[in-house]
């Protein structure tokens, strides 16, 4: 099932050079847009904004480099190229694990701290998350379960690193 939802959304690429551009540019600096929009946030109101911005960018980055990078080292799992020789590949190729996709769990950390602020900003950011988890499949350098995964450990990360923020912050003197 994996492979044939993968396969689907694939085939896509290379038949429309428009979708072909917005889809590389959502697979690879969007999630820089959605983390200056969550700049912008705390820049506009910080007294308003700051737990928002510290908690969306704190648990992305805890996310992506610390809970996908351990997943990485302990499970490997070849990315959908090396295995489908009829991949439409619309980016450089990779060595490293295909699983969990980093720039997934990456956006949904991120998305998920700002809705535990604003729910309504919230639900733009995770469909711009969406948007990001769904152009690293059709670009071909992900699984649909790689996808999936980042998604659900990135709101789980971002919920716990919340949790945690919320209870000690004035630990740190916020």
């Amino acid at each position: 099932m994996n492979q044939s939802i993968f396969i689907f959304i694939n085939n896509f690429a290379e038949q429309w050079s428009w979708l072909d551009a917005l889809m590389v540019f959502s697979a690879e600096d969007l999630m820089y847009v959605i983390v200056l929009a969550v700049l912008i946030y705390a820049i506009w109101d910080y007294k308003k904004w700051r737990d928002l911005a510290i908690v969306a960018i704190g648990s992305a980055l805890v996310a992506r480099f610390g809970v996908a990078t351990l997943i990485r080292h302990f499970y490997y799992h070849l990315r959908p190229y090396w295995l489908l020789p009829q991949t439409h590949l619309l980016l450089a190729r990779e060595t490293e694990s295909s699983f969990p996709s980093g720039h997934t769990i990456f956006v949904f950390a991120l998305a998920t701290g700002v809705y535990r602020y604003n729910k309504k900003a919230g639900i733009c950011f995770y469909i711009l998350a969406g948007l990001v988890g769904l152009s690293r499949i059709f670009a071909g350098v992900h699984w649909p379960y790689d996808v999936v995964a980042g998604a659900v450990l990135g709101i789980l990360t971002a919920f716990i690193c919340d949790r945690m923020f919320r209870r000690y912050k004035h630990v740190i003197g916020l």
